[in-house]
């Protein structure tokens, strides 16, 4: 991290977490934050899903809930980039305050519960998106709908061939008995209305499907079942966490979903195990705790064909996603590895 970089946030953590989340965004879209560009190599490259990455770091959903800063974002070092969660309609989500910093832990708690603009608002958005970027939207429901299944598909529909990919958002803790959808039966329900969206797209896009990490290993079977049968593109792992085990921050106890730092090892437990389960059959994304090189190359290694990060960046600002990238071409190098494929998996058996 640089100087400046370092006196930037230093100064955004003088403002609540959410206040600064805000002025992060408005700087990206100001241009007063400078951005590496592109980073790629022979190495980096690789395709996940039929999605050609120039590298295979990218940015989870919830930081650009509403596709405010597509532009500078594609020019953050990012190999692919997630927007929202986006429901059908606006909805405010849950009330202030709603995202809590962990810094002795590392990590953040947010119950935002769906805030953003709805799928209007996104899809004028991305209409103008950059097309040198891979672009993909968090599919979300609406906290009041009579049918949530069917949120997904309509978001889908209204936003998908502004895409290049889109995910089902069943594991965030913060809208209730959302996560009772990742059951097998409501799950294969609701797959099924959004592949059937997917499918009457003009350019039909992969569709992922985002779980939590507070699953056993029978509901990651099923998951697994499910995934192959609705012919999913892929499954991100994982979301947020409601495990408080091992904090020390006094704001520990707030409710919510915990990411950072402490999630990373029950994360990639979940991932390795999801590996193992669906064969490798399935293309994997890890996310959860990164925050350098090595985070990244363990999830890599532990199964994940591509990563994603967030709260990391809170600490450690935006430069993290190419400062991750160059590093993870380096260990690649070291380990004898031309290509990131070539290393997917190949210590799976460590996490399980």
């Amino acid at each position: 991290m640089k100087a400046l970089e370092k006196l930037g946030l230093g100064l955004l953590h003088r403002f609540d977490p959410e206040t600064a989340h805000g002025l992060a965004l408005k700087a990206l879209r100001f241009g007063a934050v400078p951005l590496p560009g592109l980073v790629t190599s022979p190495r980096l490259r690789t395709e996940v899903a039929g999605l050609r990455l120039p590298n295979p770091v990218g940015l989870a959903a919830g930081f650009d809930k509403n596709a405010q800063a597509l532009l500078p974002l594609s020019r953050a070092g990012f190999g692919f980039i997630e927007v929202g969660a986006v429901t059908p309609r606006a909805q405010p989500g849950n009330p202030r305050p709603r995202l809590f910093r962990l810094p002795e832990d590392r990590a953040v708690i947010n119950r935002f519960g769906f805030n953003n603009l709805g799928m209007e608002a996104c899809a004028q958005r991305l209409k103008s998106r950059p097309r040198n970027a891979i672009i993909g939207l968090n599919l979300g429901a609406n906290k009041d709908s009579d049918d949530r299944a069917e949120d997904f598909a309509r978001v889908l529909a209204h936003c998908g061939r502004y895409l290049d990919f889109a995910t089902v958002n069943v594991s965030s803790p913060n809208t209730e008995k959302l996560r009772d959808l990742q059951g097998a039966e409501a799950l294969s329900a609701l797959l099924k209305g959004v592949m059937e969206a997917r499918d009457w797209l003009s350019d039909p896009i992969p569709v992922f499907l985002k779980i939590a990490p507070d699953l056993s290993d029978a509901e990651l079977s099923e998951i697994g079942d499910v995934a192959r049968a609705s012919n999913l593109s892929g499954i991100i792992a994982t979301n947020t966490t409601v495990s408080r085990d091992g904090l020390k921050s006094p704001k520990s106890q707030e409710a919510g979903g915990l990411s950072g730092a402490p999630l990373f090892e029950k994360s990639t437990r979940v991932l390795a195990r999801l590996s193992q389960v669906t064969g490798g059959q399935i293309p994997l994304i890890g996310v959860g705790g990164i925050a350098t090189a090595e985070d990244a190359y363990a999830k890599i290694c532990a199964g994940a064909s591509c990563v994603q990060l967030y709260s990391a960046m809170i600490y450690h600002g935006l430069s993290l996603a190419a400062d991750i990238a160059h590093g993870l071409d380096d260990l690649l190098a070291r380990d004898g590895y031309e290509t990131v494929a070539q290393a997917v998996g190949t210590k799976r058996q460590d996490w399980l």
